[in-house]
């Protein structure tokens, strides 16, 4: 009977292992999967000590089930730790792991030295040793979930993991006194495995480790915050509460009081996401600037959203940089008011400072910004002589006013990777790719209040958007086809093109057959399709204009 009960714990527990493997997790901390992989073999050691005959196979595997109990019990009292907050040492795990293995190391001395009834004493010896050493393991997890006052992680959790520890105790101490002839531990362990797989999920969405990428990792000045999506706070990372200090007693699985400023905030932040799309923006928290970026973040890939991840950074700087700029913005248009001078011609004049000053810092595009500029009003000009596509006559003439803003972002990334020499590390690529994403804020802090809103509106899309691509493999949003605004796309062929063709410190200019070649290739991937006939016709034109100013 209880042999037959053994062996459907062991079914059971693979079943759920599998399931655990088929999830395809972004994520999953190897300590839970060291829990879920030890579990069956646990069992099938429990089962296979039913079936021995011989004394000496039963004590060997007796010996094998202290020692995966004791590994598993250390592994237990590491994902606690993990659970908590607690940063874990490499060393820390080895020596524990080590001192787990050394309790076995006599036992196994004794199948050549000693007789059966020396090897069963010894055996039950170094059993309670491995008894003492759980039952401190678990009691220093208890005492850890106790003093750590749950905040870190959710009560389903808690209740989890001192579930197990009072089971395991209390199974252990029937059977000690009961001398009982078989375990219940396997029924334990089986069930430990059904519940952490059936809960994964839920204690996933607790740790933001799981769900931030290795490179936004790495950066330790940003704060991120997470939120489920019944607006109950998950967690957050270290940075987080040097921004929002009332974070550090926050509760997990909570809400946030009324009078909680930054609660209010992240409801703002959450209903401008999901209502309105918005999914960056800034706002003040004890005297700084601080910018956000908010996404729904996911456990499994291409799973469905669990909540709302929010990335925060110290943008005072830059505010302080752009208010500046502002400011000298608002300082020229004072004396277009007193000189009667047209405040469009001075908009534009500070734009094209502003590029001029990107340009000055950026030693790999000298004279970009103007010459991708040109190129846009030749391709937007072509467009509306040959009637190539609809472009009414308004956005074309906010298109060539707003292409020389395209890459103001580039102000924000530090010199060292925007006049790199060489091709960039993947995690400066990601980096480089922000100034897409910051060239759109900067143009709205910009004109807003001070264009129209039709020109406000096309410049933040020419900025935000000309480094996507018509297949969908362009960032920042990864936007496909005619998803694309069209000021985009002809901002997105204005710099490939004078990319190709220009000189840069880490190339030589291409020839213009060359450049003309990949460009038509690009089309329809890429570039937006309707921009070959575009490019066709400008051609000619667009070689003359490289050769006068060369």
């Amino acid at each position: 009977m209880i042999t037959t009960g053994y062996g459907i714990c062991v079914v059971i527990s693979i079943l759920a292992t599998l399931i655990m493997a088929l999830r395809n997790y972004e994520h999953i901390d190897s300590n839970d999967w060291s829990i879920v992989l030890f579990l069956p073999f646990l069992i099938i050691a429990y089962w296979l000590k039913e079936q021995v005959s011989t004394g000496e196979a039963e004590l060997v595997l007796f010996a094998f089930i202290e020692l995966m109990t004791s590994l598993l019990l250390a592994v237990i009292l590491f994902s606690m730790l993990h659970s908590l907050g607690v940063q874990e040492r490499v060393w820390a795990k080895a020596v524990l792991y080590c001192a787990v293995a050394a309790l076995m190391f006599p036992i196994w001395n004794l199948f050549n030295n000693r007789s059966g009834a020396e090897m069963t004493g010894a055996f039950n010896i170094f059993e309670h040793f491995s008894v003492l050493f759980a039952v401190i393991l678990l009691a220093t997890c208890v005492i850890l979930l106790i003093l750590s006052g749950h905040k870190k992680i959710s009560r389903s959790t808690v209740f989890g993991y001192l579930g197990f520890s009072v089971a395991w105790i209390a199974i252990y101490a029937v059977e000690f006194l009961t001398k009982a002839e078989f375990s219940l531990l396997p029924f334990l362990y089986m069930l430990t495995g059904v519940l952490l797989t059936i809960s994964y999920d839920q204690v996933r969405t607790h740790d933001i480790s799981s769900m931030i990428s290795d490179s936004q990792r790495d950066h330790a000045v940003r704060s991120y915050v997470a939120i489920g999506l019944n607006g109950k706070y998950l967690g957050a990372n270290e940075k987080s509460y040097d921004f929002f200090p009332e974070l550090r007693e926050k509760k997990a699985d909570t809400r946030f009081s009324e009078d909680s400023e930054i609660g209010r905030r992240f409801v703002r932040i959450i209903d401008n996401y999901t209502m309105n799309g918005t999914e960056t923006g800034l706002f003040s928290s004890d005297g700084r600037s601080l910018a956000y970026r908010i996404s729904g973040f996911t456990v499994r890939k291409s799973g469905a959203v669990r909540g709302y991840l929010i990335d925060i950074r110290d943008a005072t700087e830059e505010k302080k940089n752009l208010e500046l700029l502002t400011n000298y913005n608002d300082r020229l248009n004072r004396e277009v008011a007193e000189k009667t001078r047209n405040i469009e011609a001075i908009q534009e004049k500070l734009v094209l400072s502003m590029a001029d000053m990107v340009e000055n810092r950026d030693g790999n595009t000298g004279g970009h910004v103007r010459r991708t500029s040109d190129i846009v009003a030749i391709l937007v000009r072509k467009i509306r002589e040959e009637n190539l596509f609809p472009l009414d006559e308004a956005l074309a003439r906010d298109i060539i006013r707003t292409a020389p803003m395209h890459d103001l972002g580039k102000v924000s990334i530090e010199s060292g990777i925007l006049n790199k020499p060489a091709r960039l590390t993947p995690e400066e690529y990601d980096i480089m790719k922000t100034h897409s994403t910051i060239s759109g804020q900067m143009v709205k802090i910009l004109l807003e209040g001070v264009e129209e809103d039709t020109l406000v509106n096309t410049a933040y899309r020419l900025a935000r958007y000309h480094h996507e691509r018509w297949d969908g493999k362009g960032y920042p949003d990864g936007l496909v086809g005619e998803m694309i605004p069209v000021e985009a796309r002809i901002m997105a062929v204005a710099d490939v093109y004078d990319a190709l063709v220009s000189k840069r410190v880490y190339k030589s200019p291409m020839s213009y057959e060359k450049a003309a070649a990949i460009m038509d290739e690009g089309m329809g991937t890429q570039f937006d399709p309707n921009m070959r006939i575009v490019f066709q016709y400008c051609r000619k034109e667009l070689e003359a204009y490289y050769s006068a100013i060369q």
